[in-house]
Formats: C-alpha cells, structure tokens, sequence
C-alpha cells in the first residue's frame, strides 16, 4: 500500500471488506488468537506469515466460521458472521476457501466438483453451472480434466480444480491456508501462477502462506504473526527489507538464508 492508498483507505470506509475486532479465540488453555485487530479492503491481498503455531491458520479459519471466537467481532461486507443454518452456507459461498488438503469429492468428477455448490448452494440451474465450471477450469489450466476423479490428477491439478470451486461460488473474498504446503516443489510453482493471476485480476486475498516470493510479488501487505499477536504490519518491499520488529528480524533471518 502506497502513502496513496493509505490515505485513500482512511476516506473511503466502504472499501472495508473484511473486518475483525479485538478477536480472542482460545484452545482450552492456549490463548491462540490475542486481540486481533485487522482490516482488509475490497481487492486488496494481505499474505500472513509468521512461525509455525503463531496462529495464522486459526484467524483464516475465523474469517468463514470453520472456527469460532470467544471475544470480538468479524464482518464481512458490513454483516456480521452469522451463526449457522442457511446464512452460514451463504457466507461460505461469498468467502472462498482453499486449504492444504484439496478437500475435493473424491466420488465426483472434477467437474462435478466444481459443479456441487453452485447447483446446491446457489441454486444455480445445472446446465449454466457446467458452463461456468469448464470455463474456470479453463481458467486455471486443466480444463482436459474435467471428466477425471481427483485421484487421477497430480497434487497441483488438485488443488488448481480446489481454486476454480471456490471461484464458481463468485466468492467476494478468498482465503488460502497454506495451499502449497501439501505439494511437491515442482507443482507449487503452478499453483502460485493461478493466484498470482487472481491478484492481478483485483480478486481480494488473504493467504496464509510459506511462499515468501509470492508474498514479494503479489501482497499489497504482508501481516507477521507470532504467539497468537499481529506482531507487524507493513508493504512487502518495507517488511523484507526493513522489519520493525526482532521478532520478524528473527524470524526472516531463518527462512530467508536456507
């Protein structure tokens, strides 16, 4: 974010897509998310990084409700995270959601898959949702898949089919946790190009990842981490550059040198 955009933020609050407040959430004794205080904006991607147990997973899983808090409040579009039932599928559908693990059907075809929650969750009529699921497998590099069950396709054709699921729902927002930690490293680079492109295209993004080039090229900010805190925020050039913290100082010092 430039002096630019930072100011442009503080004038324009509708752009607020995301918003959590004074988020606590904790795992019987361990605190694991501490009066968390974050913003994002429509078609802005916010990387988060930080050390293993730091919490990142946890607050991308609060965002759709896949965890709940026990303090704070978390918006999405200026509505509050409903609590089950039917607005909770809705909100699924509006914050999409790619994990490590594919998560995909393994009885459906590819195109199945990406078919499911248009017809169930969006009501969408069957014929207009095979069009728009080939077009986003298309979109995402394995359209000649289409007909395959999951297991017949690499770890990276996986998680790419993942990505267009969660696109076929027109998702206002995508979280990724962790999407390349489960592939080998010649796959990762395939899945990186599909979200680097999302980003180029102004989806809005938060992606807790491992990935720091994807964090360099494709954040607008990068979000550090630890013990439960958002330790600091900053643009990526300012954060790898010239952390503010010893904590990230440390904690870059170890990943960025091996």
């Amino acid at each position: 974010m430039t002096e630019v955009s930072v100011a442009k933020k503080d004038s324009a609050a509708t752009d607020e897509l995301v918003v959590l407040k004074s988020v606590n959430k904790h795992f019987g004794a361990l605190h694991v998310l501490q009066d968390i205080d974050l913003t994002i904006d429509r078609g802005e991607v916010v990387v988060v990084i930080g050390p293993s147990g730091s919490g990142k997973s946890t607050l991308c899983r609060t965002i759709n409700r896949l965890e709940t808090i026990d303090t704070g409040t978390i918006t999405i579009d200026g509505r509050p995270l409903p609590q089950e039932g039917r607005e909770l599928a809705r909100l699924r559908a509006d914050v999409g959601m790619v994990f490590q693990s594919f998560n995909l059907f393994a009885h459906k075809t590819v195109l199945e898959n990406v078919m499911l929650g248009q017809v169930k969750v969006r009501r969408t009529e069957k014929k207009q949702a095979e069009e728009k699921a080939r077009a986003l497998l298309d979109r995402v590099g394995v359209g000649t898949q289409a007909d395959k069950y999951p297991a017949q396709l690499s770890g990276g054709q996986q998680q790419r089919v993942a990505i267009a699921r969660a696109l076929a729902m027109g998702p206002k927002v995508m979280l990724f946790d962790e999407p390349t930690s489960a592939l080998d490293p010649e796959m990762i680079n395939e899945v990186l190009e599909v979200m680097q492109q999302l980003a180029r295209e102004g989806m809005t993004m938060i992606v807790v990842t491992h990935e720091m080039g994807f964090a360099r090229s494709a954040a607008n900010r990068v979000v550090f981490m630890a013990d439960g805190r958002i330790v600091e925020q900053a643009t990526p050039d300012q954060f790898f550059s010239n952390p503010r913290s010893d904590r990230a100082k440390d904690f870059l010092s170890k990943i960025l040198h091996h």
